[in-house]
């Protein structure tokens, strides 16, 4: 390792920690994308189904409403940095309603198309189809294998006598024995395709909703992290001296505050030794390494016995 970085704390490389964010936000912001392309399916399939018929009304398209707005702010909160985390807490939040109401939209609308809906007549031709330009109803003739009776129907219509219990207006084999404003026949058809989509999609959407929830989950706690490169500052010294080999760099690293090799009070103690503490052997034989800086013994000035000493002058 090169000197002055400083490896990270946590043991695991930077490198590493940087690109296991990138490949987080990129996982997340995929799940969620394909769970929103998933959502708009849900609602366009379900809001085909429910405005085919009149007298048919399904409940598929809500979990594509709700599955759809959070979604759309995990894609959001997945680009953020500052308010990732909020963000990301409403997303799950919506998701985890969404993946409810996908469950519940599956199986209502799955056995609703699979014991409501019978396409045998259909397919057998035996089913008709009634339009008129007034707004009254109509009186068609229904002859099933029993009895024959009357059926009163409205305009564009789709009725099949076969699913018709005559006089009791009661449902055989659990199936609709009409369809009202449609353009024909064939939309029943539509519609019956139309919510065995939505069923699937709204199947696919619940296990993808819990995965999405769990990749944002362990997502919206991480936090970016940019390498940290601690290079040293070369320090220029302006000629090397003489006395150093040529092959001595003229440049140096900071890696360490550096500190004087000695301090004021070393370079008194070694230089200038107290002259009492010295004796004369000692002073002979310091005298090799410094001789001229050691300084002259003090010895006060000779007076005759007879002579006065100068006068004190400050």
């Amino acid at each position: 390792m090169p000197a002055g970085q400083t490896p990270p704390a946590s043991g695991i490389p930077v490198s590493d920690t940087a690109g296991s964010f990138k490949r987080r936000k990129r996982k997340s912001i995929i799940v969620t994308a394909m769970l929103f392309v998933v959502s708009i399916l849900i609602l366009v399939f379900g809001l085909a189904a429910t405005t085919r018929t009149q007298n048919i009304t399904v409940g598929g398209y809500y979990p594509g409403v709700i599955l759809g707005f959070g979604s759309f702010l995990g894609i959001i909160g997945a680009h953020l940095i500052e308010n990732k985390r909020q963000m990301l807490v409403a997303s799950i939040v919506f998701i985890s309603f969404g993946v409810v109401a996908a469950f519940c939209c599956a199986i209502v609308d799955g056995v609703f198309a699979a014991r409501h809906i019978d396409l045998r007549p259909l397919y057998a031709g035996r089913c008709e189809y009634y339009s008129s330009v007034a707004s009254f109803d109509h009186d068609v003739q229904c002859q099933t294998a029993r009895v024959s009776c009357k059926l009163r129907v409205r305009s564009n219509t789709c009725y099949c006598c076969d699913l018709y219990n005559c006089g009791n207006r009661v449902e055989l084999r659990g199936g609709y024995h009409e369809y009202t404003e449609v353009q024909s026949c064939q939309d029943v058809v539509h519609l019956y395709h139309l919510l065995w989509s939505a069923t699937i999609l709204n199947v696919i959407a619940l296990f993808l909703g819990i995965i999405t929830a769990a990749v944002l989950g362990g997502f919206k706690d991480m936090v970016p992290t940019a390498p940290v490169t601690c290079e040293p500052e070369p320090l220029t010294i302006p000629g090397p001296p003489e006395s150093l080999p040529p092959t001595t760099s003229n440049s140096f690293y900071n890696t360490a505050p550096c500190l004087p090799p000695y301090t004021t009070y070393d370079l008194q103690g070694s230089m200038f030794p107290d002259s009492s503490v010295l004796s004369d052997d000692s002073q002979s034989g310091a005298s090799h390494m410094w001789p001229s800086m050691i300084p002259p013994r003090y010895s006060p000035p000779y007076y005759p016995p007879d002579d006065k000493p100068p006068p004190y002058s400050p």
